[in-house]
């Protein structure tokens, strides 16, 4: 029983066309359809490969990501809880010292203007130093906004690295291809046949 190729190749040859001859164009064939084809097959398991790679890489970038974006808001909210702390701190402070004040100028007998005025600058003085550091507060937070946008960035620029597109073979180019190999393997076995 003869293959379909031998039998094509025999039609080709004629008549006149030996066995030998039948059986070298044959092989010729067969050789370049097959290497076509482990071409083509080897295309296409190194395009899905390169898919799961990416695929692998942009879920470990956008983790990178929020753990990024996670310890800068961490970092963000232990900012507020010490500027927090510090302002309880003052406003005790304060308190204290008003109370202080308050208490040496009744001792002292001392009333009035001054006694005001002096009440006066160290309210003036705390406040000064409340806004002062909500200021910073602002400051901090605007800090930290750039710092999560520029964050965002570089991630899209790394995940438009990661993703490039993947050149897949296609089934019409493989089939061409193979198609080809089999004419250029075809057209190689008649020549070899015609110089022996």
């Amino acid at each position: 029983m003869c293959d379909p190729v031998s039998i094509a190749v025999g039609s080709a040859l004629g008549a006149t066309g030996s066995a030998t001859a039948v059986g070298m164009v044959g092989a010729t064939t067969m050789l370049g359809v097959a290497s076509s084809a482990t071409s083509f097959i080897g295309q296409r398991r190194m395009a899905r490969q390169q898919a799961r790679y990416q695929a692998r890489a942009a879920e470990a970038e956008r983790q990178r990501a929020m753990q990024e974006q996670s310890a800068m808001r961490m970092r963000q909210a232990q900012e507020q809880e010490a500027a927090n702390r510090e302002l309880a701190d003052v406003s005790i402070k304060s308190r204290q010292a008003l109370a202080k004040a308050r208490t040496s100028a009744g001792e002292a007998g001392v009333s009035g203007a001054s006694v005001e005025m002096l009440l006066d600058d160290y309210t003036r003085q705390e406040a000064a130093y409340r806004v002062g550091i909500g200021r910073q507060r602002e400051l901090q937070d605007v800090q930290t906004g750039l710092a999560l946008t520029d964050a965002g960035y570089r991630t899209q620029m790394r995940q438009i690295e990661i993703n490039k597109p993947i050149d897949k073979p296609s089934f019409l180019t493989g089939a061409l291809s193979i198609a080809q190999g089999g004419l250029s393997g075809y057209r190689t076995g008649l020549e070899l046949t015609r110089k022996t």
